[in-house]
C-alpha cells in the first residue's frame, strides 16, 4: 500500500514570492489544509551559495539546509510526498543558475507586493537592498517563461489578499484545481515545525498572527536613497498586478 501511495499523482506548487510580502502566513494557510505537506524555502541554501548574498544568520542557514540546488529539485521539489498536495514557498531570487525544466512539472504561483512596501521593509534586513534581492524582476520573466509555455501562472497580491483574504484564496483554489477550504482563514499564533532556522530574523510578524492580518498602508516618506530600485521596480509590479486575482467580481 505504501508503494502504491507514493505513485499517486501528487499537486506540487511553487509560491514565487518576493520578501517581506505575506509568504509565510499564505504558507501557514495551506498548512491548514489536510492534504496539503508545507516547504519553506527549501532553495534559500542553493542561492545563498551561488550568489554570496549576506543574509541575516548565513552560515546558519547552509548549514542546515541543503545547498545544491539541483539536488534540492530532484529529491524535494520532485521527490515523494505522502499527501496528494505539495506547497513550496519559494522566494523568486532563489531561482538562479538552475535548469527551469523542472517548472513543467509543477503548477506556479506568482505572489507580488508594492515595491514601496517591500523596499521600506526590507532595508531593515539588508540595508541596501537591490533590485533583485525585491524579486520583481525575475517574477515578471517568470511569468512571460511560463506563459510562453502555455500556462498563464495565477498572479496573487498582497494587498487584494489581505483586503478580502477568503474571495482570493477561493479563486487561487479553483485555478489550482482544488476545493477551497475555510480552516486556510486562521491558524494558532506561533511558529511551525517546517519554519526554516531563518525564522527569527524574518518571521516575527507572522507568529503573532492568528489569521491574514487586515490590510494597512505603510505610513511614512519613502527613502530617497531606494527610489532609483522603486523606479526599476515599479514597471513590472503593475505590468503583473494586471493579472492579478481580486476579492470582488
Amino acid at each position: 500500500m505504501a508503494r502504491r501511495e507514493l505513485i499517486l499523482p501528487t499537486l506540487r506548487i511553487n509560491l514565487w514570492s518576493g520578501p517581506r510580502n505575506v509568504s509565510t502566513a499564505l504558507m501557514y494557510s495551506f498548512a491548514r489544509r489536510p492534504d496539503t505537506r508545507v516547504v519553506d524555502e527549501p532553495l534559500y541554501g542553493h542561492y545563498l551559495r551561488v550568489s554570496g548574498a549576506d543574509h541575516p544568520g548565513r552560515d546558519a542557514v547552509m548549514a542546515a539546509v541543503d545547498c545544491d540546488g539541483e539536488r534540492v529539485v530532484r529529491e524535494v521539489i520532485l521527490g515523494p510526498c505522502d499527501l496528494p498536495v505539495l506547497f513550496l514557498k519559494q522566494m523568486a531570487h532563489h531561482l538562479v543558475d538552475l535548469d527551469r525544466g523542472f517548472l513543467a512539472e509543477t503548477a506556479n504561483v506568482l505572489l507580488i507586493r508594492d515595491p514601496a512596501e517591500v523596499l521600506r521593509s526590507l532595508r531593515h534586513q539588508l540595508g541596501a537592498p537591490r533590485l533583485v534581492d525585491t524579486g520583481i524582476a525575475v517574477q515578471s520573466s517568470l511569468f512571460d517563461e511560463l506563459c510562453r509555455g502555455g500556462d498563464e501562472p495565477p498572479v496573487v497580491d498582497s494587498r487584494q489578499l489581505l483586503l478580502a483574504p477568503a474571495a482570493v484564496l477561493e479563486k487561487l483554489c479553483a485555478r489550482l484545481g482544488l476545493d477551497p477550504d475555510p480552516g486556510m482563514l486562521d491558524w494558532p499564533a506561533g511558529g511551525r515545525p517546517e519554519d526554516g532556522v531563518w525564522a527569527p530574523h524574518w518571521y516575527a510578524n507572522v507568529h503573532r498572527s492568528t489569521g491574514f492580518q487586515p490590510y494597512r498602508p505603510k505610513r511614512g516618506g519613502f527613502p530617497e536613497r531606494l527610489r532609483p530600485i522603486l523606479d526599476e521596480a515599479r514597471p513590472h509590479y503593475e505590468r503583473l498586478l494586471r493579472h492579478a486575482l481580486r476579492g470582488a467580481v
